[in-house]
C-alpha cells in the first residue's frame, strides 16, 4: 500500500504483517501465547462457576453456559455426526467451539484487541488435533483399507471414474479439507484485525498528525472503524462456528457407512 502523505512533514505507514508479530512479554512468551491460556482458564472457570449449582429456573450465568452446551451438543454435533455415534465427541465439539470463540473476540475487546487465531501457529494446532481425531475414529470404523476404500471409492460410480476420482478424493480428504479448516479461521481473523488497525490508526494519525484540513476526516475513519468492530464480533461468532460444524462434519462423515 505503500506510505500515505497526510500531512506536511509526516506519513502514515499503514499496518500490515509486522502488526502480528510481537515482542516478548518475558522469555519467549509473547501476547498470543498469554491469551491462548488465559482463553482455556476463561472457558473452564466460567462453566465451573456457571454450573456449581444448578438450578431448574436458571440465572443468567447457568442460562448461558445451558444455552452454549445445548447448541454444541445438539445444533452442532449431534445434527453433523448423528444421533447414534454424536456422544463420545460432545466434549470435542463444545471445547473447540467456546476456546476458539474466546480467542476470536480478544479481536475486539479493549485493551487486549488481539484475535489468537490470527497466528496461524494456533489454528494448524487445533487442524491437527482435529486430523487425528477424523481418522483414527475413521479406521477404527472401517478397518485400515477398508477406511481408504471408504475415501477413495465412494459407491456408484463407474469404475473407470474411480482413475481420476480416487486420488482426487483422497487429497480432499487427507490434504484440502484439514488445510482449509485452519486456513479458514485465520485468514478471516487476521484480515478482519488488519482492516480494523487501518482505521483505527488512520484516525488516530488523523487526528493528531495531520492538517487541520484533514483532522474532520478522522471522524469518518473512527466511525468505520466501531461499524466495522460490529460486523467483525459477528464474523468471529460464525468462524467460530464453522469450525466447529466442519469439524463434526468431518467427523460424521468418517464414522458413516457409505461415503
Amino acid at each position: 500500500m505503500g506510505a500515505l502523505v497526510l500531512s506536511q512533514g509526516g506519513t502514515f505507514e499503514p499496518p500490515g504483517v509486522d502488526s502480528f508479530f510481537l515482542p516478548p512479554i518475558f522469555g519467549g512468551v509473547t501476547k498470543p501465547i498469554v491469551l491462548v491460556v488465559l482463553s482455556a482458564v476463561i472457558v473452564g472457570a466460567y462453566f465451573l462457576i456457571a454450573t456449581r449449582n444448578l438450578k431448574l429456573v436458571p440465572g443468567k450465568g447457568q442460562f448461558v453456559a445451558e444455552y452454549i452446551y445445548d447448541f454444541s451438543r445438539n445444533t452442532i454435533a449431534r445434527d453433523q455426526i448423528g444421533a447414534q455415534h454424536f456422544r463420545p465427541f460432545i466434549g470435542l465439539i463444545f471445547g473447540l467451539f467456546t476456546f476458539i470463540l474466546v480467542n476470536n473476540l480478544f479481536g475486539i475487546i479493549p485493551l487486549i484487541q488481539f484475535p489468537t487465531m490470527a497466528k496461524i501457529g494456533f489454528p494448524i494446532a487445533l487442524f491437527i488435533m482435529v486430523y487425528v481425531v477424523i481418522h483414527t475414529v475413521g479406521f477404527r470404523r472401517h478397518g485400515f483399507l477398508g477406511y481408504f476404500k471408504h475415501v477413495m471409492f465412494p459407491p456408484g460410480v463407474p469404475k473407470p471414474v474411480y482413475i481420476l476420482l480416487a486420488p482426487i478424493e483422497f487429497l480432499q480428504k487427507f490434504l484440502f479439507q484439514p488445510v482449509a479448516l485452519a486456513i479458514r479461521v485465520f485468514a478471516a481473523m487476521f484480515a478482519g484485525h488488519l482492516i480494523l488497525l487501518v482505521f483505527t490508526l488512520g484516525g488516530q494519525y488523523l487526528l493528531l498528525e495531520a492538517s487541520a484540513l484533514l483532522k474532520p476526516v478522522s471522524i469518518v475513519s473512527f466511525a468505520f472503524a466501531i461499524l466495522l468492530t460490529f460486523a467483525e464480533a459477528l464474523i468471529q461468532v460464525l468462524q467460530a462456528y464453522i469450525f466447529a460444524v466442519l469439524s463434526a462434519n468431518f467427523i460424521g462423515a468418517a464414522l458413516a457407512q457409505e461415503h
